[in-house]
């Protein structure tokens, strides 16, 4: 299966981390664009030159470990099509473009079920999307929910437990299970 990850859910680390920790299990193949890169790039400017200089380096090493991830929307796709919020077009496009089967998102009112379906894909949340996979996969999930904690632990000095790490970062459901 192949999915198109937007913006929203690149730039949360902890989001991010899991979602490419599914992939690395070989849940699904992650697509993206150099707009939708760009996006995470200008969005890590709000934090100041640190942050920036961050976001650049995770880019150029998500681009590095899934090279053929990447895609381009193909000249005129954009052209054709409509969502509620022009600016998203293009991520709708690069996933036409990627023949992917969906679009990850937490934007769901920018990217309508019965729109996407038009165009054969559909639109997964990734907390329900990560929830599918650890039923399917619980023990490589929980291991990619380890490791995933033990990182944010090693970066911010320690603290955090899985549920209240999950939570924050907006994947309640998965938090729960890989605490129960």
């Amino acid at each position: 299966m192949k999915l198109l990850l937007d913006t929203c859910v690149l730039y949360p680390t902890v989001m991010r981390e899991m979602l490419l920790g599914a992939a690395g299990l070989g849940h699904f193949t992650p697509l993206w664009s150099a707009r939708i890169i760009g996006e995470w790039e200008r969005a890590a400017l709000k934090l100041g030159p640190e942050g920036a200089a961050q976001a650049k380096a995770e880019t150029a090493l998500l681009r590095a470990q899934w090279p053929q991830s990447e895609v381009a929307p193909s000249p005129g796709t954009e052209a054709r099509l409509w969502l509620p919020d022009s600016a998203d077009i293009h991520v709708l496009a690069a996933a036409i473009s990627g023949h992917a089967d969906g679009i990850v998102t937490v934007n769901n009112k920018d990217f309508p079920r019965h729109t996407l379906a038009e165009e054969g894909l559909e639109r997964f949340g990734p907390d329900e999307l990560l929830y599918r996979f650890w039923l399917q996969d619980g023990a490589g999930m929980e291991t990619l929910g380890s490791q995933v904690l033990a990182e944010a632990n090693r970066l911010s000095g320690g603290g955090w437990e899985i549920r209240p790490l999950l939570k924050k970062a907006r994947l309640p459901r998965l938090a729960k299970a890989l605490s129960s």
